[in-house]
């Protein structure tokens, strides 16, 4: 059986050159928005801990094992 943390989808940041608030090399969590990907753009959870668009040139998709991302999460 599928558990929740299996669905959630995260991303390298690569490039915060015109996001200062964003931080090289960390995994943040993103936000499923299909309005934002089909304009470029990707939803992640920042700083902030609210969710914010970025380019999405920005990150790179990555896939992580289950401990891990209940370990970001948590």
């Amino acid at each position: 059986m599928a558990t929740p943390a299996q669905h959630i989808k995260f991303a390298l940041c690569i490039d915060n050159e015109n996001a200062d608030d964003l931080e090289k090399g960390k995994v943040y969590q993103v936000i499923d928005d299909a309005s934002a990907a089909r304009s470029g753009y990707i939803r992640v959870i920042d700083e902030s801990r609210e969710d914010y668009l970025y380019p999405e040139t920005c990150f790179v998709p990555i896939d992580l094992p289950n401990d891990a991302k209940k370990s970001l999460l948590a």
